[in-house]
């Protein structure tokens, strides 16, 4: 594909940056907001100042600390469990758990993630570059299937279930666009048009720099945009990277 041709050195970089984007943003929101925060999570919970204080200095932290470990390419596994830590945290402190579209975009979040702790392993194995091993080894392969899988659940909160020509044709070929992605056939392509898609839609509904910084709207625009271009981030990696084992187009190199 000339497009991985001309991007290969810099595609990577690029997945990386576009993954933790949302959790610097909402690091950086921690650190901006430390007061609303903090008085949501006491009001919500009802557990005190303490408590709700130390919840958004951890988020703060834990956020910040793993972006930076990832863009610096250090202990990015540790920065992987710490940032699927505070995917949990927050599923739960913002009752996300019984919202079904915020938590199939937590799990899309958690499949590029997954496929962060898969580049990584790669990464680790290159250093025996030239040493005879055995085949790709079974926890990547299975970290790259799942990271496909949830990251096609970001697609599923995009589906319009109206009988407009527009609304009928974009869930058909977002449709079987995700179904290539997920069972890995014609990947790479796949995962570049879902992200040339997702970012057109992304710019255009979640366009927060158009609404004024003291309405509530933006924010939360704001926090969809930067979620969404972590999405991106992950499928760029499956662009980069491939399918990994678990595929057809794998597969097909058997055959």
């Amino acid at each position: 594909m000339w497009f991985l041709r001309v991007t290969k050195q810099y595609l990577p970089h690029v997945a990386r940056l576009c993954l933790i984007s949302t959790f610097l943003e909402d690091g950086i929101r921690m650190w901006l907001q430390w007061s609303e925060q903090r008085d949501y999570i006491d009001t919500t919970w009802s557990c005190g100042y303490l408590l709700a204080s130390s919840f958004v200095f951890l988020n703060l932290l834990g956020q910040l600390t793993g972006c930076i470990l990832v863009l610096s390419r250090n202990f990015v596994q540790y920065a992987c469990f710490g940032l699927f830590g505070i995917i949990a945290l927050q599923t739960i402190a913002y009752s996300i758990l019984w919202d079904l579209k915020f938590l199939m975009r937590n799990l899309a979040l958690g499949g590029g993630l997954l496929l962060l702790l898969a580049e990584s392993r790669s990464e680790g194995k290159s250093m025996f570059a030239g040493v005879p091993t055995m085949r790709e080894s079974s926890p990547k392969q299975y970290m790259q299937l799942g990271g496909r899988v949830l990251l096609v659940l970001m697609f599923m909160t995009l589906l319009h279930f109206d009988a407009s020509f527009f609304s009928v044709v974009q869930n058909i070929v977002g449709t079987a666009l995700m179904i290539l992605v997920a069972i890995g056939f014609k990947t790479k392509l796949a995962a570049l048009t879902l992200v040339v898609w997702l970012f057109a839609i992304n710019v255009y509904f979640n366009a927060f720099w158009t609404i004024p910084v003291y309405k509530p709207m933006h924010d939360f625009l704001k926090y969809d945009f930067f979620q969404t271009m972590s999405v991106i981030g992950g499928l760029l990696l499956v662009v980069a990277l491939g399918p990994g084992g678990v595929s057809m187009d794998e597969k097909k190199k058997e055959w």
